[in-house]
């Protein structure tokens, strides 16, 4: 019989926290810290989301500061305030074509750095999708067709975030075009799956992601963030992700409890469908009740837990776009730069 694993402090220090949350609270922090009316206006009319984190995860009562989450695949995507704008690096394709593990890390890490500057904590840097459709509107976002090549460096830009901040993987998975994300349900088969549109998450997972995006399709047809198979049986229970799963932003679910029960852990960025839904069948009673309440503990838990293990501590605003961060620009710029010529 294998004797199981002592819990390391933040796990116990979660469990603790967990334990003192009413339903109520639990079921608060399931979603995004933004009203969706409020936030949907901000958004058009004020581009609120280049202009600060978005907050979830907060409870004050229990000193819990909260997730704050930024873009960022080319550098924090925040606007300046008279503190500077945060660098902005060459975009995964081309930081991709340099095959430099070590400096991807590096551009993580950096990135990391820059956004806690911003207050954020959070940051959605890793897009490890294939590019598979010319029409993809992220093509720019990955680091290109090949699963062990994108894997290697989103691995590396995660191990580089993970040291300062908390890495969100995107979009899983299968996400390959936008032009009918909303609509499209990719057929694939297992050995597919397995062999080039999952591996690079796993890759991730393994550098110690916090974090996984689900994607806004439908894979054999379920939509990816109430996919039973990719978020509980291939993720969490294969693969051994312990930290959390969230939604793409705005419409990222259709359904509450059915997202909640597959492996959906939070909404974001808004409060919608999940606090829309959940009290009611919680107010079902029964085997419903039971299994939501037994998967709303693990959803918080998995939360609480990446969000203890983040640094502590103040970062200065002169981080941001830096002589050495600039500097790392540049070396990134130019190993990008590949010439392909015949020789002899």
């Amino acid at each position: 019989m294998t004797t199981p694993a002592p819990e390391r402090p933040v796990q116990l220090e979660a469990r603790a926290l967990l334990a003192q949350l009413s339903t109520a609270e639990k079921l608060s922090l399931l979603s995004g810290g933004t009203p969706f009316w409020g936030g949907m206006a901000a958004i058009a009319l004020r581009d609120a989301s280049h202009r600060h984190p978005w907050p979830a995860g907060q409870l004050p009562r229990l000193g819990l500061g909260g997730l704050h989450f930024v873009d960022g695949p080319r550098g924090v995507v925040l606007r300046g305030d008279a503190a500077g704008s945060a660098t902005t690096f060459p975009v995964p394709m081309a930081r991709g074509a340099s095959w430099d593990r070590q400096l991807e890390t590096r551009i993580g890490e950096a990135m990391a750095r820059e956004a806690r500057s911003f207050g954020a904590n959070w940051v959605a840097a890793v897009c490890v999708n294939l590019l598979r459709h010319p029409g993809w509107g992220r093509a720019q976002e990955t680091y290109g067709e090949d699963p062990v090549h994108v894997g290697a460096m989103g691995a590396a830009c995660t191990r580089g975030l993970e040291r300062h901040a908390i890495a969100c993987v995107k979009h899983f998975a299968l996400n390959s075009i936008d032009s009918s994300r909303f609509l499209v349900d990719v057929r694939a088969s297992a050995r597919t799956l397995h062999e080039l549109y999952l591996p690079q998450f796993r890759d991730c997972v393994e550098a110690g992601a916090g974090s996984v995006m689900s994607a806004y399709n439908r894979v054999n047809g379920q939509w990816c963030g109430e996919h039973p198979g990719l978020l509980t049986a291939i993720l969490k229970q294969r693969w051994g992700f312990q930290g959390f799963v969230v939604t793409d932003f705005i419409f990222g679910l259709r359904d509450g409890p059915a997202a909640l029960l597959a492996g959906q852990d939070l909404e974001m960025p808004f409060r919608m469908m999940v606090e829309g839904s959940l009290p009611e069948a919680l107010d079902q009673g029964g085997a419903l009740r039971a299994a939501i309440l037994e998967r709303l503990d693990d959803a918080v838990l998995r939360q609480l837990r990446v969000q203890l293990r983040v640094p502590a501590g103040t970062y200065p605003t002169n981080l941001r776009h830096g002589p050495s961060h600039r500097a790392l620009a540049r070396e990134a710029a130019t190993k990008a730069i590949v010439l392909l010529r015949n020789e002899g």
